[in-house]
Parts: structure tokens; C-alpha cells; sequence
């Protein structure tokens, strides 16, 4: 059929595959990529086409990388003592962008065996605290019990990032998840 738009909609649709994407909010970007700023809609599909063709997980943390190992499992100024498990790979850019934390980092993807003998490969070789920066639910404390029980044989620390009332947030606002762990994990002032 003359005067369709079957391209421009199947755009709309890719972008709507996306994390937090609508359908308004595809046709908008669609027809700014694809109308309003050709040169944008080139550059990102460049950028898309580069991304997809050298990313890959570094082969030690499991995190986003152009080569075998991440800038921060080659940084030999990071504390070799200290590992941060988390959920993905996105997670490492957020803690890193804010220059959170200093140690290395466990991208656990699922808990199959191989995962696991590579976690504990990575604690043999001197880790003295592992830190759990996972998305507070029930399933992820049985994951983080799970761990603990894997690597019990070792001397280390185990700790969790703190969890609880968020800050500005009334009470009244708060889940009850939330509200019971700030409760238990309380601190003296």
C-alpha cells in the first residue's frame, strides 16, 4: 500500500521494547530520530551498532567491558580486599559514577555452579570482606544466605548495604520491609 507507514511504526515499536518506554513516548523519539533530527537518529544508531559489536562481560567480575578484563579489575589501585556482589552489570556504573565504592566487584547472574566456583575462586585470592549490594527482597536475602554458606569456609567479613527509612520519606510512605529493617538495624546516636 502507497503512503505507509509500516517502517516508521516498526521503530515506534523497537523503542517501546525498551525499559520505561510507552507508546507516546516512542512515537516522540521516533519522530524526532526520524523527522524532526535525522543526524541524531544516525548517531544513535551508530552508537548502538558500535555497542552491540564490543561489548561483552569481563571475564573476572562479569561486568561491561571492550576487552577481557574491565578497567576495574585491571586498576591494580583498586582494594583487592573488598568485593561488592550485585545484581548486573548496570549496578557496578551506578556505584561507580559516584565514586562509592573502592573495591572490586561479583556480577551474580543466576547461582548455577559455575557462578558460584568462580565467586569462590575470587575470594581465595585474598578477599577479606564481602559486601552485598542487592536489591532488597526475600529472595535475594535467601541468595545472600546461600553465599554466605558457599564461602563460610573462609575468613572473611560479610555486610549489606544499609537498608531502611529512605531519607524525606514519612513514615506513613514506607513498606513495611523497610520499616522493619530500619527497626532491627537500628543505630545508637
Amino acid at each position: 500500500m502507497r503512503g505507509s507507514l509500516d517502517k516508521f511504526n516498526r521503530l515506534v515499536d523497537a523503542l517501546q521494547e525498551l525499559p520505561t518506554i510507552g507508546k507516546k513516548s516512542a512515537t516522540r523519539l521516533a519522530y524526532h530520530m526520524a523527522i524532526n533530527d535525522t543526524f541524531v537518529g544516525m548517531k544513535i544508531s551508530q552508537a548502538i551498532e558500535d555497542a552491540l559489536g564490543s561489548l561483552r562481560k569481563c571475564r573476572v567480575c562479569g561486568g561491561m567491558s571492550e576487552d577481557e578484563l574491565c578497567s576495574i579489575c585491571s586498576d591494580e589501585r583498586r582494594d583487592n580486599t573488598l568485593l561488592c556482589i550485585i545484581e548486573n552489570a548496570k549496578d557496578v556504573l551506578l556505584l561507580e559514577e559516584n565514586g562509592l565504592f573502592d573495591g572490586k566487584y561479583f556480577v551474580l547472574d543466576s547461582l548455577e555452579e559455575l557462578t558460584v566456583s568462580h565467586l569462590v575462586k575470587m575470594v581465595e585470592n585474598g578477599i577479606s570482606e564481602v559486601l552485598f549490594a542487592l536489591t532488597p527482597s526475600i529472595s535475594n536475602d535467601a541468595v545472600i544466605l546461600y553465599i554466605e554458606e558457599k564461602l563460610s569456609s573462609f575468613n572473611i567479613n560479610f555486610s549489606r548495604i544499609a537498608q531502611g527509612v529512605p531519607t524525606g520519606v514519612s513514615l506513613e510512605n514506607v513498606d513495611i520491609l523497610s520499616l522493619t529493617r530500619a527497626l532491627k538495624d537500628r543505630v545508637k546516636v
